[in-house]
């Protein structure tokens, strides 16, 4: 079955009004051919999302969050819902982000808890797997992914869902794994998701690949079997460099 490829940007904490010029560019830059043969979204801080919608509402290009809180409101100070997100304009939201694993304790049972609250509001959640280096080198990879997504992923969660894969160990780190490794990966977090949601719905999850994707790396790591787009970190802050990546499916 045919997946639209999915090219997301992650600008995670950068990113001021300034920048609202990348993303008009990367609008601009985004023209029928390419639309034809992927999306693009980006997800900027939330405090750019509304402004970030206007500047890109002729284009055609989506906007995300980078997180969001699993009550749709109430006293939960610093944080924001999944409705606030689609009230600003956003029509995806990453959760499970290994920086949010890490530096907030995030669970496997708070991420699902976040994707549930996405499709609650009308979003499409972007859920985020990944295993560290340790993890890696202990031969426990598959392991750690396949634990990841029995527990992040809504039992219900319909064919829309996203789910990227980011090898954490190469987020920003230049490095990056080989092209089988990402096969494999992508082929069994495949088998993973069909186990999880059944009746043959991982056939149309569209599964990214995130970790230090570059415009030099892009088209090979995007023609790897079962890779359906990428969830871009730095390279994603400039129109340049985020078209370039995209520009690996025209």
């Amino acid at each position: 079955m045919t997946r639209r490829p999915l090219v997301a940007g992650n600008w995670k904490m950068n990113g001021l009004r300034a920048s609202l010029a990348e993303i008009k560019a990367m609008g601009a830059a985004y023209d029928e051919a390419l639309r034809a043969r992927a999306e693009l979204i980006v997800c900027p801080p939330a405090t750019l999302i509304a402004p970030a919608a206007e500047a890109a509402s002729r284009g055609g290009l989506g906007l995300g969050g980078q997180n969001c809180h699993a009550a749709e409101n109430g006293a939960h100070t610093g944080d924001i819902s999944a409705e606030m997100l689609k009230d600003a304009g956003a029509s995806y939201v990453i959760v499970g982000h290994s920086e949010r694993r890490a530096d907030h304790g995030e669970t496997d049972a708070i991420v699902q808890a976040k994707a549930a609250a996405a499709l609650r509001a009308g979003l499409t959640p972007i859920i985020c797997v990944g295993e560290t280096r340790a993890e890696r080198e202990a031969g426990d990879a598959l392991g750690v992914v396949g634990e990841q997504i029995e527990g992040s992923l809504p039992a219900d969660a319909p064919e829309q869902i996203v789910v990227a894969y980011e090898p954490v160990w190469a987020i920003g780190t230049g490095l990056t794994p080989t092209l089988a490794d990402v096969a494999q990966m992508h082929a069994f977090a495949r088998e993973r998701i069909e186990a999880r949601l059944g009746r043959g719905k991982s056939a149309t999850v569209r599964i990214l690949y995130g970790g230090s994707v570059k415009p030099a790396n892009a088209r090979e790591l995007m023609g790897v079997a079962n890779v359906d787009g990428a969830l871009v970190g730095g390279a994603s802050l400039t129109a340049k460099d985020f078209m370039a990546i995209a520009a690996a499916y025209r």
